[in-house]
């Protein structure tokens, strides 16, 4: 019989593992594992600055950004809530999501909005304990980029919002 401490040691294991591939690190020990990780999550935050920045810097240069704003749709009275869709020199759409409850649910909806649009997910930072917080970088499907325009993603975004509160309900 296995006892309660070799299968925690078993889960630890797969999910260090996890971790390992996940972070692309060659690391062998625990230890080694956690730092790299670590290290990796600080380059995608750094990542994700500079995407911010260059965002910033075009839409100041160009006079104009390509964004589009729109509510969405309340979920409760006290809800606030905004999408906000822009298109990257890159070929690509920076996605920004904040509501002001948790929407527990709702990402899985987005995703798969995603995925039928052609778009694959290059980069992703998501927080749903109090807030729900989606910032994505969608494109690489280079048909799909050029075949839509952010309105089209948007679109695509508010109707996941919406079946996301038809089943929530």
């Amino acid at each position: 019989m296995v006892s309660r401490e070799q299968h925690r040691s078993a889960a630890l294991y797969e999910k260090l593992q996890l971790l390992r591939s996940v972070t692309n690190s060659r690391a062998v020990n625990d230890t080694s594992i956690i730092i790299d990780a670590s290290n990796y999550i600080k380059e995608l935050k750094g990542k994700v600055e500079r995407l911010n920045q260059d965002i910033a810097s075009s839409q100041n240069s160009t006079g104009r950004a390509k964004n589009h704003h729109q509510q969405l749709p309340v979920v409760h009275t006290t809800s606030q809530s905004m999408v906000t869709v822009e298109t990257l020199e890159n070929k690509g759409f920076l996605v920004n999501m904040l509501s002001q409850t948790s929407c527990p649910g709702l990402l899985v909806f987005v995703l798969q909005a995603f995925e039928d649009l052609g778009l694959n997910v290059l980069e992703a930072r998501a927080s749903c304990k109090d807030t729900f917080r989606l910032e994505a970088v969608g494109g690489d499907n280079v048909q799909a980029v050029e075949n839509i325009d952010a309105e089209v993603v948007k679109q695509a975004v508010f109707q996941a919002i919406r079946n996301w509160i038809s089943t929530s309900t």
